[in-house]
């Protein structure tokens, strides 16, 4: 039998997530950045996501995110837009949850922008009513 000549299996390579409890400090968007709300997970490392000029796009989701920070649909994204192609765009960065309602606060989101965390309120109240 070959001996064990590597440093671990599937569990070394996910890795501990520590960073996740320690707060970041708030990113705002730059020239050539818009803010976005993923509207669907496409697969590949894509998503389509509706920007705040209101414009669907077709965003690549970049290679030092990919498996490590995870995107699903109604999450808030900052995308670097394209020069050269207006329909598609780049995520650079996932809002948490608290970082989305501070933007939200600081008027960097429209006040008809749904977060995720409301939606889930308002189905529990619903689902309270029927009962």
């Amino acid at each position: 039998m070959p001996k064990n000549k590597g440093k671990g299996g599937k569990n070394r390579k996910r890795g501990k997530n520590e960073a996740d409890d320690e707060k970041r400090e708030l990113v705002f968007k730059e020239d050539g950045q818009e803010y976005a709300q993923v509207l669907r997970m496409l697969g590949n490392g894509r998503c389509e996501a509706m920007c705040i000029d209101g414009t669907k796009r077709l965003c690549h989701i970049r290679g030092k995110m990919h498996k490590k920070v995870w995107i699903a649909a109604g999450d808030i994204i900052l995308v670097g837009l394209r020069d050269y192609q207006d329909d598609k765009a780049d995520v650079i960065l996932k809002y948490m949850p608290d970082e989305a309602r501070l933007l939200k606060a600081y008027g960097e989101l429209p006040e008809n922008t749904r977060l995720n965390e409301g939606r889930t309120k308002t189905l529990s109240t619903d689902m309270l009513k029927m009962q």
